[in-house]
């Protein structure tokens, strides 16, 4: 059973950094795409950056040049270095993994591939203060 545990959330001011971890267990073999999303107070989710099989990330146009997303793949271990923060990006972060290769050759196609992910983890809590 895949499992997904996001930490790292946190409440900073305004222009301070986070850095958001996904521990992954569970999956049979290495992921197709990986990504981190997030759920803004009244808003619905959007995808922030991904990242596949081979490395490439690719980034919402709202966090390019801020926020940087890696991956561990010994351990199995997501990551999004979160610089520069402002307050419209107080959210709910998730990571999601798609294991089954629905994303195809989109996975840097951040408008859409959140509807092709199979596995989410709970989501950590991100408050950036003006």
């Amino acid at each position: 059973q895949v499992q997904l545990v996001e930490s790292g959330g946190g409440s900073v001011q305004s222009g301070g950094s986070l850095r958001l971890s996904c521990a992954a267990s569970g999956l049979r073999g290495r992921s197709y795409c990986m990504g981190w999303f997030r759920r803004a107070p009244g808003k619905e989710r959007e995808a922030v950056a991904t990242i596949n099989s081979v490395g490439t990330p690719a980034y919402a146009a709202s966090v390019k040049g801020r926020f940087t997303i890696s991956e561990d793949n010994v351990k199995n271990t997501l990551f999004l270095q979160m610089n520069s923060l402002k307050p419209e990006d107080t959210a709910m972060y998730y990571c999601a993994v798609d294991e089954t290769g629905d994303t195809g050759g989109y996975c840097g196609d951040t408008a859409r591939v959140q509807r092709w992910m199979d596995y989410w983890g709970k989501g950590t809590l991100v408050t950036i203060s003006s």
